[in-house]
C-alpha cells in the first residue's frame, strides 16, 4: 500500500521526544516534507534533522501555550512550504511526579492544561485557518491512555488528554469537513487521535526501572508488554494518509496493547 504522502507537508509538534521523532522518520520514509517543532531542546531538533538526512525540513521554536508564538510559526512555514497537509498535535507537558488531586497546586493544574489543552488549540487554530484557505488538510491529535482510563495522581494531565480524545478531536472532525468538503477528487478535511499507552520514553524510565510498576502496567493488557515510539508512528503515518485512510476520521485509537483499565489496588490490598 502506498501512503502518497511524498512531497506533503507535515508540521510535527514536540517533534524533539521521542515519539515526535520516531514520527518524523516514518514520515520521512514516506517522503514527506516536515516542520519539526521544539520548545527548548534545540539539541534534539537537531539531531533528529541529521537523521533526517536529504529529507527536506526546517526547525521551528515556540512555546505553544503563548498565542504571540503560534502564529508566527506558522507565517515562517508558509513562507517555507507554501501550505501545510497534516499538522500532528503531539507537544505536551507531564509532572512525574504523583500528586493528588488534594494536594495539586493551581499553578500546576494550569501549567499542564496550557502546555496540552491550550497548545492544542492554539495549534489546531492556525491549522485551520490555513486549512480554510486551501480547502485540504488533515490532523491528528496524540492523546493518552490517561485521557481513557484516567490516571491517579494525575488528574491534570488526564483531563487534558481526555479533552483532546473526545471533545476536541470529534468536534473540529465536523468542523475541518465543513472547512474541506470532500470533492470527487478529495476525501476530504479529517481530524483523528491516537492514545499511546505506557511507552519506552526518556520521561518514563525512571519508572519503568521498576519491575512491580511493569508488571502493574502490564496486568492488563492482552499484550503484556511496553510500547515503543515506533509503535505510533506507523499508525500516525497511515492515518495522515489520505489515500490509506480517507474516510477515517473522528476515531480515537488506543495504542496500547490491548489494555483494558489499570489495577486499582495491589494484589495484597484486595
Amino acid at each position: 500500500m502506498r501512503s502518497e504522502l511524498a512531497e506533503k507537508v507535515v508540521v510535527i509538534t514536540g517533534a524533539s521526544g521521542a515519539i515526535g521523532s520516531a514520527m518524523a522518520l516514518r514520515f520521512a520514509e514516506e517522503g514527506a516534507r516536515l516542520v519539526l517543532h521544539y520548545r527548548s531542546n534545540r539539541a534534539n531538533a537537531e539531531a533528529l534533522q541529521r537523521k533526517l538526512k536529504s529529507t527536506e525540513s526546517i526547525i521551528v521554536a515556540a512555546d505553544l501555550s503563548k498565542e504571540v508564538q503560534v502564529r508566527p510559526m506558522f507565517v515562517r512555514v508558509l513562507k517555507q512550504f507554501g501550505r501545510v497537509d497534516t499538522l500532528v498535535v503531539n507537544a505536551g507537558s507531564w509532572e512525574s511526579r504523583d500528586t493528588p488531586v488534594d494536594q495539586m497546586s493551581l499553578r500546576q493544574w494550569q501549567h499542564t492544561l496550557d502546555n496540552v489543552l491550550t497548545s492544542a488549540f492554539l495549534s489546531l487554530r492556525g491549522f485551520f485557518q490555513i486549512v480554510a484557505r486551501q480547502k485540504r488538510g488533515n490532523a491528528l491529535l496524540i492523546g493518552s491512555t490517561a485521557g481513557v482510563f484516567g490516571e491517579a495522581g494525575h488528574a491534570d494531565y488526564a483531563s487534558a488528554k481526555s479533552a483532546m480524545a473526545f471533545g476536541l478531536t470529534r468536534s473540529l472532525k465536523n468542523e475541518i469537513a465543513r472547512i474541506a468538503p470532500p470533492t470527487k477528487t478529495y476525501c476530504g478535511g479529517r481530524v483523528n487521535c491516537i492514545c499511546p499507552g505506557w511507552t519506552i520514553v526518556p520521561r518514563t524510565a525512571e519508572r519503568l526501572k521498576d519491575a512491580k510498576v511493569i508488571r502493574r502496567v502490564t496486568a492488563t493488557m492482552a499484550l503484556p508488554k511496553l510500547a515503543k515510539p515506533d509503535d505510533m508512528a506507523g499508525a500516525a503515518v497511515f492515518l495522515s494518509s489520505d489515500s490509506l485512510a480517507g474516510h477515517i476520521t473522528g476515531q480515537t485509537l488506543v495504542i496500547a496493547g490491548g489494555m483494558e483499565g489499570r489495577l486499582l489496588w495491589p494484589g495484597d490490598k484486595i
